[in-house]
This record gives C-alpha cells, structure tokens and sequence, in this order.
C-alpha cells in the first residue's frame, strides 16, 4: 500500500436486499472522500427513491418534512448510504482486497 493513494482504488457496489445491483472501481485520486460520499447519495437517490423522499434527505434536519434516507455513515473501512438499496464504497488495493480499518479512511483519501 503506498502513502500516495496510487494503486488504491474506491470500490463501489450497490445491493437491493443482498443482491448485487452495481459495482465499479475507480481510482482513489478520482474521488475524494467528501465527493465519494456525494457519489453514494446520488447513486441511492437514484435507485430507490421517491422525488418527494429526496427533498426530504436534502430538507434541515428536525422539519416535518425531514429525513435520513441519504444519509451516509462510515462502517469501518467502508462508507455506507442507504437501506435497500444501498451502496457502498470501500478503499480496496488493486486485487480488490479491502484494505484493514482504520488506515484506510483516516489516512487515504483525505482530498
């Protein structure tokens, strides 16, 4: 594992229950760790919400309208947004191997 992030990828899948919908790897250097967040909002958003259930996501937090289903919580070496369906990226090596918590998202990707 190099200190640089090269040969470090995000690995990106999406489930709908716990099959397997999406997946793509992409270069770390693509996406930083806020844009990678984005990205999973975006990709949730699009595969299994409602307009009105994403004006929710985006509306301030304790309004009636209010909700966390574009949230995105980091889960060890992954981040993670999303109920069914929901995606997830991880720093994975060139292998697709995850790389061990919590180098992973404290140390790389920082962008």
């Amino acid at each position: 594992m190099r200190e640089d992030g090269r040969g470090l990828y995000w690995l990106i899948r999406g489930y709908d229950s716990t099959m397997l919908i999406f997946e793509k790897r992409v270069k770390i250097s693509h996406f930083p760790r806020e844009q990678i967040r984005r990205l999973l909002q975006s990709l949730t958003a699009r595969a299994g919400l409602r307009f009105e259930e994403i004006v929710g996501a985006h509306a301030r937090r304790g309004t009636k309208i209010a909700n966390n289903l574009l949230r995105v919580r980091p889960d060890g070496h992954s981040y993670m947004c999303g109920h069914n369906p929901h995606f997830i990226a991880t720093i994975a090596d060139e292998n697709g191997k995850p790389l061990p918590y919590p180098r992973s998202l404290n140390e790389i990707g920082r962008s």
